[in-house]
């Protein structure tokens, strides 16, 4: 018994040392393909506040409230159809109909008794 539970934490050990250099090695490689050293890497999202203004951009685009506005008017006028909204829309009725229906009459003969 003292033999197995050497050798198991033998191999833990190894394993826990393993997993650590591997953690290592995958925090170099993410810090080479990122880059730290360019200075024209940027983040996906960034929000400056200069002079009390906020300033947000995506992607190096710069995104104003009127930007947003517009999207949203544009989104407005489309008014897409989404056919299997509308059909999860009726199913839910129908389920929710018919599951009221069925309290109601169960409600009836129980109070018929």
């Amino acid at each position: 018994m003292m033999k197995f539970m050497l050798k198991c934490f033998v191999l833990c050990t190894i394993l826990l040392f393993g997993v650590l250099i591997g953690m290592q090695y995958a925090n170099q490689g993410i810090i080479k393909m990122k880059g730290y050293q360019d200075p024209d890497l940027q983040s996906a999202f960034q929000v400056e506040n200069e002079t009390g203004d906020v300033q947000a951009s995506i992607l190096g685009n710069n995104v104003t409230s009127q930007d947003l506005q517009e999207k949203q008017e544009q989104l407005e006028q489309i008014e897409a159809f989404n056919f299997f909204s509308q059909i999860g829309k009726q199913f839910a009725t129908l389920v929710s109909n018919g599951v009221s229906s069925l309290l109601e009459s169960i409600a009836t003969l129980l109070n018929r008794n």
